[in-house]
């Protein structure tokens, strides 16, 4: 990765010009959008608009065809990134509920790929589990109905199991957290638990992108709003130009149009 002169490191993402290509099927066309530090940007757009498409070129999953991706002011060279160098850049992403070991204790899933080990190189089980619990009751503010570090991860509910993954992120120090359609299939209830943690994650210094379908989540808590449309940007406004029903409005029209 090279510096370039007079990056502005105050972008912790931006793509210019990213296409994608599958064969004959462009996934993205001429892509070009920074996200900041500190904000929450809402991510839209119709199933095959591109969005997980872009996730990937971002997260180092696939390589772009063309274009430039910048990564705290670098430029990542071509065929150069991977999900691990994108991790060590502070980039994490939250998949829904692919995640986490079902069978596995909460401090275990907490610290997978990434222990704590003592001078001898064996996992610290007592660090784990203070750092665990830290975790649990101040980032994610879990104090419910007996959940300790030792719970499985198949006792908790799904908005529960969002708050690990969202914590965990935190807890590495993720300055960037991707959050791929965490209220799916989700009873009101725990929506609302998930949203106060995308909340927790711009009140802990944090960016984050929110990937969802259910448009009233994204306009709740986004400061941006992007929509894709066949792998172009069709839309990127800051969210106090757009009300609900004007984003809807927006979506609505774009469906018109191709159909």
């Amino acid at each position: 990765m090279t510096m370039q002169a007079g990056e502005d490191s105050g972008e912790l993402v931006r793509m210019e010009n990213i296409q994608k290509h599958y064969g004959k099927v462009e996934s993205l066309r001429n892509v070009n959008l920074s996200i900041g530090r500190n904000e929450i940007v809402g991510l839209l757009g119709d199933n095959g608009a591109g969005k997980s498409t872009l996730i990937k070129v971002m997260t180092g999953v696939e390589a772009p065809t063309a274009g430039k991706l910048f990564i705290k002011g670098k430029e990542v060279e071509a065929g150069g990134h991977s999900v691990r160098q994108a991790q060590e850049l502070r980039i994490e992403t939250v998949y829904q509920d692919k995640s986490l070991g079902e069978k596995q204790p909460l401090w275990r899933n907490f610290f997978v790929g990434r222990p704590i080990t003592n001078r001898l190189g064996f996992i610290d089980v007592k660090a784990e589990k203070r750092i665990a619990e830290q975790i649990m009751k101040s980032t994610i503010g879990f104090r419910s109905r007996g959940i300790s570090v030792d719970s499985t991860v198949g006792k908790l509910s799904g908005g529960e199991r969002q708050g690990v993954a969202i914590g965990r992120a935190m807890h590495f120090d993720s300055d960037l957290i991707i959050l791929d359609e965490p209220t799916v299939a989700l009873a009101i209830k725990e929506v609302r638990r998930v949203l106060d943690f995308i909340q927790s994650i711009k009140a802990g210094g944090r960016s984050c992108i929110y990937i969802e379908h259910t448009l009233a989540n994204v306009h709740e808590v986004a400061d941006r709003l992007i929509v894709l449309d066949r792998g172009e940007i069709a839309l990127d406004t800051q969210k106090s130009a757009m009300s609900l029903n004007e984003l809807t409005e927006f979506l609505l029209s774009l469906h018109r149009v191709r159909h």
